[in-house]
């Protein structure tokens, strides 16, 4: 799903706002998650996940091409880790399994 697309769903699910209004809440919403991320903050959104910036540090790499050695520099990278409610309706026959075999287990 795309931006546009969220902002679609979102307007189709209320009738009462307008898309434009819609469209600013979601920009809104992604643009502090960004400055917040830009800042060295975590973002967590219970039931969703977390949003976090992971520093990955100055490496030597090859060019795929050529095979020469290229020095990569240090950067940031962000990093999304599901939070346990979003893992439980994306697996949700293995979460029941899981529960089967913690309850077989008990005496």
């Amino acid at each position: 799903m795309i931006k546009s697309e969220l902002v679609h769903k979102l307007a189709e699910q209320n009738p009462h706002l307008y898309s434009r209004d819609i469209e600013k809440i979601v920009s809104a919403i992604l643009g502090t998650i960004s400055d917040a991320l830009a800042q060295g903050d975590r973002v967590e959104l219970r039931g969703f996940g977390t949003f976090t910036v992971k520093k990955r540090g100055a490496r030597a790499g090859r060019n795929p091409k050529t095979g020469d050695v290229v020095a990569v520099s240090e950067k940031a990278v962000p990093i999304f880790k599901t939070g346990k409610e979003m893992r439980r309706r994306l697996n949700p026959t293995s979460a029941g399994l899981a529960n089967r075999r913690s309850v077989a287990l008990l005496p």
